[in-house]
């Protein structure tokens, strides 16, 4: 479940991080307050919302296992992976 979590931050904050690449290859220190507009801000808070519904459309429509999974369990001794049966 947290990897859902952390999928969807991780693209949240994707253009934020590509703002400040792009200002630290200027070489400009990207922590300037001037940088930060409110427009600019928007634009980025709105671009990284759209990609985390992208992704999490993407995550959710993507292919599933059919029937049931069987977890992990000790056979005869033996280890058995979980598995789809």
């Amino acid at each position: 479940m947290w990897r859902a979590y952390l999928e969807t931050a991780l693209l949240f904050a994707l253009p934020f991080f590509l703002y400040v690449a792009f200002h630290l290859m200027l070489l400009r220190w990207p922590f300037v307050a001037s940088l930060w507009t409110r427009g600019r801000v928007s634009s980025l808070a709105i671009a990284g919302l759209a990609l985390a519904v992208i992704g999490m459309l993407a995550l959710g429509l993507g292919p599933r296992e059919k029937g049931a999974y069987v977890p992990a369990h000790i056979e005869n001794g033996r280890l058995v992976p979980g598995h789809f049966e």
